[in-house]
């Protein structure tokens, strides 16, 4: 897993993970995945999935070269509500996308540890599970 700067401003997770070093074998499995690391925790709230690629399909927008497939999982790890500015930085989201070999497993750095020590860890889980 690496963090980087998007767009040189938004700080970002990556995992970059090859189908053969994965029992997941498509997006769907890895969703059902993520939905069950957010179901255990009592305080992260599943939200839903967007399709983003058959949203970006549908308006017939640019979509980079093979990727098959693009969802974003979109969840709530809120434990609190300290300002009314922190509801610009919630929900989180994980993106995954299918480039044909490999997923490439996405997210927006949080801002409380404890949200990116859990998306961290449960992408971690996903090699060689």
């Amino acid at each position: 897993m690496k963090q980087t700067l998007l767009q040189e401003k938004y700080p970002i997770f990556v995992a970059e993970i090859g189908k053969n070093e994965t029992t997941y074998r498509s997006v769907d499995e890895l969703v059902a995945y993520y939905q069950a690391r957010i179901a255990e925790n009592p305080k992260v709230q599943f939200i839903g999935v967007f399709d983003h690629y058959a949203h970006t399909r549908k308006i017939e927008g640019p979509i980079v070269e093979g990727m098959t497939a693009a969802v974003d999982i979109i969840f709530c790890f809120g434990f609190a509500i300290p300002t009314p500015q922190m509801l610009a930085v919630r929900p989180r989201s994980i993106g995954i996308a299918d480039m044909g070999d490999k997923y490439v497993i996405s997210f927006l750095e949080a801002p409380m540890q404890p949200a990116n020590q859990a998306m961290e860890a449960w992408t971690k889980a996903l090699r060689n599970a």
